[in-house]
C-alpha cells in the first residue's frame, strides 16, 4: 500500500504542476494567475474538492499519443463560495494552451451535469487558445456538448463566466449563453475571428485588444457585464455577485437582518424640479438600498439605463432605472436589450424587480428606427409582462408615452406603482403636447409665445402630474420621496408570498 500511495502522490503532484515550472513562470509574467490559483481565490479556504483530475486524452494523431496533458488542461471540481456549494472549472493555459479537446470538454460537461443534479451554480474560468485542432471533429463535439448543457441549465442554475485570457472562435458561444460574463482588463479577449483572419478577408488592421478586449465588450458590444483590473479582483467580484443570487430556480434568495427603514430626507432634493436638468440615478439608488451597496451590472454599456443588484430591507433585489444624465434617460435599442435580459434573469431566480422611472420616451432617430427599435423595445415589454416575481415601480419625475408603459407600469403587471408628487405621467411632455393640441390657437394669437407658455402650463396642470393616473387607479400611491425606502420595504414584505400563474404553454416567442 505504501508503494501505491507513493505512486498516487507522484501522479497527483504531476497533475497539480500543470504544464511545468517554465510554463507557470510565463503565465505569471503575462500578468495572469494559474488555473488553480484562480480557484483558490474564488472558493472559501480549503473547500475545493477536485474531481476528474486524472482524466487523459485518447488522441493519437499528429504525435499526441506520445504526449501527456496533466488534467487535460482544465481543473474541475466543487467548492464553497460564501459558504455555498459551487461547481467550478478553470482552464489551464500552461497545458497545451488550455486547448479544448474531447476529454477536456467531457470534464466540463460532466461537471455541468453534476451541477444540474445538485442544483448549484457553475463558474467557468476561461483561458484557452481554442479548439485542440489535432483532435479535429472531437473538439467540435466538445464545444457543442457544452453549449447544449449551457442552454438546458439556463434559468435553472446560475451560470457565470470569467474570461481570464484568450477566448476565440467557437469557444465564445458558451460564455455568451451564460448569465454573466466577467473580463480581465488588458489580459482577456473574445472574438469569433481574430485580427489575422479579418486582415486577410477585409484588409482591416486591428489589434486583439481593440477587436475583442474587455472594455470593447463591456462598452460597445454588451457581450460582457463586468470588467476587473486583474484576476484577484475578478474572483472577488464573482463572489459578490453570487451573494445576491440563490443556488437554483427552486430556491428563494437569502434574507439578511436589517434595521427598520426610516425616512431619507435627502431624497426630497435628489431629483431636480426642472425636468430638463439631469442627475445621476445611482445617487438616488444608494440612498434607498441597504448600506448604500449597489452592484451595477453592464456599467459601461447602454448607460442610459442602469441595472444591478442590491438589498432592500434585507432582501436581494434587482434594480432597473433610467439614467437621466445619458440621453435624458430615453430608451433605445441597447438599453431595451440590456434591461430585458436582466429582468428575465431576475424572474428566473425569484429576485424581485424594483424599477425607478424618469424617461422622456423612446430615443428618436433614423438609425434607431432602421436598427429595429420597435423589435428591441418589444423585448422590454415582453420581459416585464412575462415576469411573475414581485414588481415594484417608483416614478420619480418624467414618465411619457410608450416608455412609461415599458418601464414596469401597472399595465404590464406591476404589483405596486408609487409616484413622487412632482412626476409627470402623460402621452408626451407638456411642451410637445401643447404645440400639437393648441397649435391653431397658438398660431392665431397676438402673442404666440405667451399663449404657448400658457397652454403648456394648462396641459401640465391637467395631465402632467401623478394625480390623474392616481385617480384612474393606475398607481397605488403618491408618496413623499423621503418615504421611498419605507414604501419599498413594506411592498417587498407584502409581495413575498406572491403567486401568479401564466397560461399553459411550451414557451413564449420573445421578439429576439
Amino acid at each position: 500500500m505504501s508503494d501505491r500511495l507513493e505512486e498516487y502522490r507522484r501522479a497527483l503532484e504531476e497533475v497539480k504542476l500543470g504544464g511545468g515550472e517554465d510554463k507557470i513562470e510565463k503565465q505569471l509574467e503575462a500578468g495572469k494567475l494559474t488555473a488553480r490559483e484562480r480557484i483558490d481565490l474564488l472558493c472559501d479556504s480549503e473547500s475545493f474538492e477536485e474531481i476528474y483530475a486524472f482524466v487523459k486524452h485518447r488522441a493519437t494523431n499528429f504525435g499526441l499519443g506520445e504526449k501527456s496533458f496533466p488534467a487535460d488542461g482544465v481543473v474541475t471540481g466543487i467548492g464553497d463560495v460564501n459558504g455555498r456549494k459551487t461547481a467550478v472549472f478553470s482552464q489551464d493555459f500552461t497545458v497545451q494552451g488550455g486547448s479544448l479537446g474531447e476529454m477536456h470538454a467531457k470534464k466540463i460537461m460532466k461537471l455541468q451535469d453534476l451541477a444540474m443534479k445538485m442544483g448549484i451554480p457553475v463558474v467557468g474560468i476561461n483561458d484557452s487558445g481554442g479548439a485542440r485542432i489535432q483532435e479535429g471533429v472531437d473538439s467540435l463535439y466538445g464545444y457543442g456538448g457544452i453549449f447544449y448543457r449551457n442552454t438546458l441549465a439556463s434559468g435553472v442554475i446560475p451560470q457565470i463566466t470569467v474570461i481570464a485570457g484568450p477566448c476565440a472562435g467557437g469557444a465564445v458561444y458558451s460564455p455568451a449563453i451564460t448569465d454573466f460574463v466577467f473580463m480581465v482588463d488588458n489580459i482577456s479577449q473574445m472574438f469569433i475571428t481574430g485580427p489575422q483572419v479579418i486582415k486577410a478577408v477585409t484588409g482591416q488592421d486591428i489589434e486583439k485588444e481593440d477587436l475583442g478586449g474587455a472594455m470593447v465588450h463591456n462598452s460597445k458590444s454588451g457581450v460582457a457585464h463586468f470588467v476587473a483590473e486583474n484576476d484577484e479582483k475578478a474572483m472577488k467580484a464573482v463572489r459578490e455577485l453570487l451573494s445576491y443570487i440563490p443556488q437554483n430556480c427552486m430556491e428563494e434568495p437569502s434574507i439578511s437582518d436589517t434595521p427598520s427603514p426610516k425616512p431619507v430626507e435627502l431624497l426630497r432634493t435628489a431629483v431636480p424640479d426642472n425636468p430638463k436638468e439631469s442627475y445621476d440615478i445611482r445617487d438616488v439608488i444608494t440612498e434607498i438600498v441597504d448600506e448604500s451597496k449597489f452592484l451595477e451590472v453592464h456599467e459601461y454599456y447602454a448607460r442610459n439605463i442602469v441595472t444591478g443588484f442590491a438589498r432592500v430591507g434585507g432582501r436581494s433585489v434587482g434594480i432597473v432605472a433610467n439614467q437621466s444624465s445619458i440621453f435624458a434617460g430615453a430608451l433605445d435599442i441597447d438599453a431595451s436589450d440590456k434591461a430585458a435580459r436582466f429582468i428575465r434573469f431576475l424572474d428566473a431566480f425569484s429576485i424581485p424587480i424594483i424599477t425607478f422611472v424618469d424617461t422622456p420616451g423612446v430615443l428618436p432617430g433614423v438609425s434607431q428606427e432602421h436598427g429595429g427599435i420597435i423589435r428591441h423595445g418589444a423585448k422590454l415589454l415582453f420581459a416585464y409582462s412575462e415576469a411573475t416575481v414581485p414588481k415594484i415601480t417608483t416614478i420619480l419625475r418624467k414618465a411619457y408615452g410608450g416608455a412609461y408603459i415599458a418601464m414596469g407600469s401597472q399595465h404590464l403587471g406591476a404589483d405596486f406603482v408609487f409616484s413622487w408628487p412632482g412626476s409627470e405621467i402623460a402621452v408626451m411632455g407638456p411642451e410637445g403636447a401643447a404645440n400639437i393640441i393648441f397649435r391653431k390657437e397658438i398660431q392665431s394669437s397676438q402673442d404666440t409665445e405667451k399663449t404657448r407658455i400658457k397652454k403648456i402650463e394648462e396641459y401640465r396642470e391637467m395631465f402632467a402630474n401623478p394625480y390623474v393616473a392616481a385617480g384612474r387607479g393606475y398607481i397605488e400611491e403618491v408618496i413623499d420621496p423621503a418615504d421611498t425606502r419605507i414604501k419599498l420595504v413594506r411592498a417587498l414584505e407584502i409581495s413575498a408570498t406572491k403567486v401568479e400563474g401564466r397560461p399553459n404553454k411550451k414557451h413564449g416567442n420573445i421578439p429576439l
